[in-house]
């Protein structure tokens, strides 16, 4: 077994791989060979360097290196510097860019761009018909070109977008720039599952997953107050809203080029760490056995992941939980001043509900932490989603007290919001094999692209302010989720089951602990050596 200092000695080209079943006695080699014409992709002693992706294998060690736990925690800490900072200083521009309307809502612009009956619900809708046309293109160019450069340059192109806003006078006009904003910030969360999955180890991707996607609360909190400054602007030659859209696009942009300059691609390109720590962090996330990187299309990936019942699970449940925070995010301003709250006070009770969602997903996420039980967490922070959504549909509205309690009740509504981040870092950790991972991952925001469509389109007109519809939709999404939630469980507990039983039974490759095939891009199905995370 080597050791940390011996990292470089360890890393091996193809051409100096030792051959497979050397040690075997000559009785034992029919058994294995006839074994492996069974199943050729797995059973094998060695690593097979030949279906690695070629920059990848030379940064990957003969054998596996035991890593301490301090030299991993400094690992770690060098990596999120360089990405996890990134990750969720993006994700806080993006959500604040996205809650712009949001706020733009109450403070001028329906009225400024003659914006009548469903008109306003388009300008969300549309960002997400968008992303759910291209979202395999982007998840296909993502697995294949230098993604941090590809993340800079997309990051640019919606500042641009979002500062072009400022300039629309008509439905026309914001409709055309929403529909680019959707085109350049679809890359932003697929991209982010797959550098979660490049950088960390498995039981660090819920946390990180968690940092930034929790930028949905801080951008409630900083864009509420932000709102309210911009609100304060009374005169001059652009009205606030205008105001409050070209400050955001142009930090976009500078920020954008930053990307591009201080995050590296993957770990083999990254010339801000040494090359011992370079191979010290692609070992360091071997146990995941879900690769690193790999830009060859593979056919039969494709079907598995498009056949696969978690991938339609996890799918699942971003419909069950986008539908409904899209329509609330939407809404948020208009739901909040319809309990009878002023302009200012929308824009400041917006923050509290921000801290809520950061509370939620840090909650959460210390309980998997601390339990190992992904899905059963789920399902504990759904409860608080029917109680609020049952309240906002039955409790009249006549008093201060009434208004403070429906505005409680829609905070913790939004608790479900726990089950999306975690499904997200669920797919991270439970499927392998690159072109699968870039399926899987497509189909998800797909979904999730088509739940968001959705969700602003069942707050109808006609119905505010209290939007009974909308909400007994969301009621209808949460028992949904909850089924999904059970019957994914109870498919991974089975899946593990029996891969458990193939070791019992006396499989190697069932309980390689050497992790010997992690980096050949086999994926979760056909290598009996994975095991979920449920």
């Amino acid at each position: 077994m080597a050791m940390p200092g011996t990292a470089d000695r360890d890393a091996v080209s193809p051409a100096t791989a030792p051959p497979a079943e050397q040690h075997k006695h000559d009785g034992d080699r029919d058994i294995v060979e006839a074994e492996r014409a069974q199943s050729p992709e797995l059973l094998k002693s060695g690593q097979n360097y030949d279906k690695m992706d070629k920059e990848l294998a030379q940064y990957v060690a003969e054998g596996r290196i035991e890593i301490s736990e301090e030299e991993n925690t400094r690992l770690r800490r060098l990596i999120d510097r360089r990405v996890l900072v990134v990750m969720i200083a993006t994700y806080f521009l993006q959500t604040i860019d996205k809650g712009t309307m949001s706020f733009a809502s109450i403070m001028g612009i329906r009225e400024d761009a003659k914006l009548v009956g469903q008109d306003y619900q388009w300008l969300t809708t549309c960002i997400y018909i968008t992303i759910l046309i291209v979202e395999y293109p982007q998840n296909f160019i993502i697995a294949r070109v230098p993604i941090a450069k590809y993340l800079s340059f997309s990051i640019m192109a919606w500042g641009a977008v979002l500062a072009c806003t400022a300039a629309c006078k008509n439905f026309t006009g914001l409709v055309t720039v929403r529909t680019l904003l959707g085109l350049f910030e679809s890359v932003c969360q697929p991209a982010f599952v797959v550098l979660s999955a490049m950088w960390y180890k498995r039981e660090e991707q819920a946390a990180r997953v968690t940092y930034w996607y929790m930028m949905n609360g801080a951008q409630q909190m900083v864009g509420g107050l932000l709102a309210y400054c911009f609100s304060l602007i009374t005169t001059g030659p652009l009205k606030s809203w205008q105001w409050l859209f070209l400050a955001y696009g142009i930090i976009s942009v500078f920020f954008g080029a930053f990307v591009g300059w201080w995050m590296p691609d993957s770990p083999m390109r990254a010339k801000c760490f040494s090359e011992a720590d370079k191979r010290l962090m692609v070992e360091r996330v071997r146990a995941n056995q879900t690769g690193i990187q790999n830009r060859k299309f593979k056919k039969e990936q494709v079907w598995e992941g498009l056949t696969d019942p978690q991938a339609w699970g996890y799918a699942l449940i971003q419909l069950c939980t986008t539908l409904p925070t899209s329509g609330l995010g939407s809404f948020q301003g208009i739901i909040i001043s319809g309990f009878g709250f002023t302009v200012l006070q929308t824009q400041l009770l917006a923050m509290v509900l921000g801290a809520y969602i950061i509370i939620v997903l840090l909650s959460s996420s210390w309980l998997v932490k601390k339990t190992n039980q992904n899905l059963l967490v789920m399902l504990g922070f759904v409860i608080p989603s029917f109680i609020g959504t049952i309240c906002l549909m039955t409790v009249p509205l006549n008093n201060l007290s009434q208004k403070v309690g429906l505005l409680i009740c829609y905070y913790i509504t939004l608790s479900f919001w726990s089950a999306q981040t975690l499904a997200l870092s669920m797919v991270s950790r439970n499927i392998a094999g690159q072109t699968k991972k870039s399926v899987v991952v497509a189909l998800n925001f797909i979904i999730w692209s088509t739940g968001n469509a959705i969700g602003p389109q069942v707050f109808l007109t006609w119905d505010g302010p209290r939007y009974f519809i909308a909400f007994a939709t969301h009621l209808g999404c949460y028992c949904l989720l909850v089924i999904v939630i059970v019957g994914l469980r109870f498919y991974l507990v089975h899946m593990n089951k029996k891969r458990d039983a193939l070791a019992a039974a006396g499989v190697a490759e069932a309980k390689d602990e050497n992790m010997v095939h992690a980096f050949e891009d086999l994926t979760d199905k056909e290598n009996p050596n994975f095991r979920y995370v449920y």
